[in-house]
């Protein structure tokens, strides 16, 4: 018997530092850094190679939320560059089939699964927008110039190895049905294998990059692009219209806002995770220790249920058996300013349609409405769907000192709820807190990290249902979270990985040595 000990650890930086879900991603921004930019510069430039090099999870396909705080203090920044429902959507064109009643997720099935895969599926990407909009309020680089690592890579090709290959080989069913996504990611109907290449090129991808650099964001949406947009949508059955993509632009406003432990929690407000885990800490807040971890364990569980429970019962909730597939990305520069950006193509693969002539995979989101006409969260036209992204931004004395986020649909602010807890409440460090076990209460059946200390599972067992499972690579039952902090005194930066992942990382301009 083989025994196997995994630690990822932190990174540690007197400079910026950039943490990923892809390593190429993470070093593309860590090189914006070195060459003077900023946060913002550095969350774009890896957001846009990410869509690239792990194109199921994220893309300019999807849509987004983000977090900017400035290293000078002042109100948090919020951006929504979300998935939009088209004008012309309503809940008659997804008609129920299944005999659910909608209770905690299970909502009942729509006719042949119109909202979850191919075209019908497919809501306004937002990402464009949204990080070319980011980019202009607070960035330095020009839009131009961001989009050139993304070109270099796509013209080169996605990495093809194990990982992409168990990655492939989850949807390859799904991806065979549409004939441009079987051509881009699987051979002969089986996945890409590194034993037959060792990337894998995307010259629709490239060219349309390239025409967003000369033509400017814009374009995506009432240019050349566009046209090209509309015109393969609607031929696969979309009732996406060019006025659909004319008419989109993200939202910004200020960050909501809790006190806690000292510090001030930041998250996007309305249709997101964030409102939830504010409620979280509000619960939290009131309890004047958490005790040990089985005690601590039981008061995540009852905080995170009972917020929960108000957010589907009142909010409605996006995404059945919590397949959303996302990427997050947080950044610290040299002078403090922060980003946290999370991004989406909903599920795995999003609607798993490649789009023939933009050669990008597009988004599923109306997975995220609930198909039940006259819920909180039901199909109209020009709607938002509640989200899952919880993207967050601590600040002290109004000072960024934290950035964090996570990827893992439902499981995401759960996951951040105590990660954050961790350290505000229990002292830990980033890589402490990141290899610590948790619990996922995003299910009214309580998922216990099979690491955890003895007498976790029997004290969140006194409220709840539990079931024992690991925090692995497949599936993921706690959520793929990245962070970063800063200390105020000493200057010195950290980031932090998920452990589990092989393609996780962090990159900083300068790096000490760990400790």
């Amino acid at each position: 018997m083989q025994n196997w000990t995994i630690r990822k650890p932190q990174v540690a930086s007197d400079r910026g530092i950039i943490a990923c879900q892809h390593f190429e991603a993470a070093e593309a921004g860590a090189q914006v850094l070195r060459n003077g930019g900023n946060a913002m510069d550095a969350a774009v430039v890896a957001a846009l190679v990410l869509s690239v090099v792990e194109p199921w999870l994220s893309g300019i396909g999807g849509g987004g939320l983000m977090l900017w705080a400035d290293a000078q203090g002042g109100p948090v920044e919020s951006l929504d560059f979300n998935v939009r429902a088209g004008e012309n959507f309503t809940p008659a064109d997804y008609p129920l089939v299944g005999g659910k009643d909608g209770d905690w997720f299970d909502w009942p099935a729509v006719k042949d699964d119109r909202n979850l895969i191919g075209y019908p599926s497919i809501c306004i990407p937002g990402a464009i927008a949204g990080l070319s909009d980011a980019l202009a309020r607070h960035g330095t680089l020009s839009w131009h110039d961001a989009l050139q690592p993304a070109i270099a890579l796509a013209e080169r090709g996605m990495l093809v190895d194990w990982f992409t290959s168990l990655c492939l080989a989850i949807d390859a069913r799904g991806l065979a049905r549409f004939d441009h996504s079987a051509a881009l990611f699987l051979q002969d109907g089986k996945p890409l294998n590194s034993g037959t290449q060792t990337h894998r090129p995307m010259p629709a991808k490239a060219a349309t990059l390239r025409r967003l650099a000369q033509a400017g964001a814009r374009d995506f949406y009432e240019g050349e692009v566009a046209q090209g947009l509309v015109r393969d949508l609607q031929q696969g059955g979309s009732q996406l219209t060019a006025a659909d993509l004319a008419g989109y632009r993200p939202i910004w406003s200020s960050a909501a806002s809790i006190a806690y432990a000292g510090h001030d929690i930041h998250v996007v407000g309305e249709l997101c995770g964030g409102p939830t885990m504010l409620e979280c800490f509000s619960m939290l807040r009131e309890k004047a220790s958490l005790g040990d971890d089985a005690q601590a364990a039981a008061a995540y569980a009852r905080a995170i249920r009972t917020a929960y429970e108000h957010r589907l019962k009142t909010m409605g909730h996006g995404g059945r058996g919590g397949k959303d597939c996302t990427s997050h990305l947080s950044v610290v520069d040299a002078a403090g300013n922060m980003v946290s950006l999370t991004n989406t193509l909903l599920s795995r693969f999003g609607s798993k349609v490649t789009l023939p002539t933009a050669g990008i995979l597009m988004n599923n989101g109306m997975m995220w409405f609930d198909p039940r006409p006259g819920t909180p969260n039901a199909i109209a036209p020009n709607a938002r769907p509640l989200a899952n992204m919880c993207p967050t931004i601590l600040t002290r004395d109004g000072r960024p000192v934290m950035a964090i986020g996570a990827a893992g649909g439902r499981q995401i602010f759960p996951a951040i709820t105590q990660l954050v807890s961790y350290v505000l409440d229990r002292g830990m460090s980033l890589e402490e807190a990141f290899h610590a076990p948790r619990i996922d209460a995003s299910t009214p059946t309580v998922t216990v990290d099979t690491a955890a200390p003895d007498g976790v599972a029997a004290a969140v067992g006194q409220h709840y249902p539990v079931r024992m499972a690991p925090n692995g690579l497949h599936p993921v039952n706690f959520s793929i979270p990245s962070a970063v902090m800063l200390d105020p005194a000493s200057g010195r930066r950290t980031g932090m990985a998920h452990p589990v992942s092989p393609w996780t990382a962090c990159a900083s301009e300068t790096v000490v040595p760990h400790d």
